[in-house]
């Protein structure tokens, strides 16, 4: 993980960098980052922004995928993901200071000092006091996002100052910020402003998300191509940004790391990686596991709830008194398959989240008949093994 010394490298993550990473990103690539989404509410309305509308601007708390309500949750998550640490991002998460500082000394009492934080922020709530709270709960890594604007009188660009208050504490201190085709040369005057007062810069390749896609269309941003969601010019100005970098002089005097992430980076090996270490710890005895951690299981759903688009949506608006109807009927033909088909316990097992019954796909194909006949939907599912199991491929039997 580590590059050689002023020389723009390609890493084998796809991605490229001057020096050395810093050990949040060394987590992020190998999947031993637990992604903590404090809260949706922020202080900033970027357009790049690419949080889904589910997230964006509620005060919600995820880890992960998984929707958090305590602490205890988040502990769980990061138990089943192996992660060595936690990237805390939002929104903003100093809109809730007081929230994210908590969470921040719990994740240290419980998982030790060792166990690594860092955390993204505009620079719109940066103060001292916010600053100091942050350090003295155990954050060990900040990366700022500071905005780039064409006018340099702009009041985004005067907040670009609050970074070098960062300097006061021992942590590592980093400006983080998407590569946008059309504003190289305002790029580099942040880059040359920050410089000497921070530790590492990432270049993040400018996408294309279900949210920002429209607002970046309309300033005529275009993808690089059918496959995928990075925008056409991000990878050319950001290969520029590097060599202004590696020329340098007192980037090198300083030894700013750099690094370029790119959007196969995130899809492809930081989100893969995370998926398999969790695959082997929710697996259950009836999955098959395949090598990328995608799980092979057979499933059985009351006919009325036979998956399809938008099934989850679907799921959370049944009410509770029929959430339980559908429930006990699941729980009823469990104990049916065990007493007259002689179906092992551990090959059972229901899923409350998603409001079925899983096992294995030979149960689920010799019995298909039987259970249809009775009311219920039968099918071999792949699916990621994260909490929301978002499903691959469906097939009916």
């Amino acid at each position: 993980m580590v590059c050689k010394s002023r020389k723009v490298t390609d890493t084998k993550h796809y991605s490229k960098c001057i020096g050395r990473l810093t050990k949040g990103c060394k987590q992020c690539v190998t999947g031993s980052k637990t992604v903590l989404f404090i809260t949706g509410l922020c202080s900033q309305n970027c357009t790049f922004c690419p949080i889904s509308n589910l997230k964006k601007n509620k005060d919600v708390i995820y880890a992960n995928e998984r929707p958090i309500t305590k602490f205890s949750e988040l502990a769980e998550e990061i138990k089943l993901c192996d992660s060595k640490g936690v990237g805390i991002t939002g929104g903003d998460p100093l809109v809730k200071i007081d929230r994210t500082c908590n969470w921040i000394k719990k994740l240290k009492k419980k998982f030790g000092m060792k166990f690594h934080i860092h955390l993204y922020t505009p620079l719109v709530l940066v103060s001292k006091k916010n600053l100091k709270k942050l350090f003295l709960a155990g954050l060990d890594e900040i990366r700022f996002h500071p905005v780039i604007n064409n006018n340099s009188n702009n009041p985004n660009n005067k907040l670009w100052s609050r970074i070098f208050l960062a300097s006061e504490y021992n942590w590592k201190i980093g400006v983080e910020i998407p590569v946008i085709p059309g504003k190289l040369s305002e790029t580099k005057k942040l880059i040359d402003y920050v410089c000497s007062h921070i530790n590492f810069l990432n270049l993040n390749e400018l996408e294309l998300s279900d949210t920002n896609a429209s607002k970046l269309v309309d300033q005529g941003f275009r993808a690089k191509d059918s496959i995928s969601y990075g925008v056409s010019g991000s990878e050319e100005m950001a290969k520029k940004l590097l060599t202004y970098c590696l020329n340098k002089t007192s980037l090198s005097k300083n030894k700013l790391s750099v690094h370029y992430c790119t959007t196969t980076l995130k899809d492809k090996i930081q989100l893969a990686n995370r998926i398999k270490k969790r695959a082997k710890n929710v697996k259950q005895e009836f999955d098959i596991l395949e090598k990328d951690g995608i799980l092979i299981r057979g499933a059985i759903y009351d006919f009325s709830l036979k998956p399809g688009m938008g099934y989850l949506d679907k799921v959370k608006k049944i009410s509770l008194v029929r959430k339980s109807k559908i429930l006990a009927k699941l729980k009823k033909i469990e104990q049916k398959l065990r007493k007259e088909f002689k179906v092992p316990k551990e090959l059972l097992s229901v899923d409350k989240n998603k409001l079925r019954l899983l096992t294995n796909v030979v149960v689920v194909d010799e019995l298909s008949n039987y259970l249809n006949g009775k009311g219920f939907a039968c099918a071999i599912v792949h699916e990621y093994p994260t909490w929301d199991a978002m499903q691959l491929e469906v097939e009916f039997l």
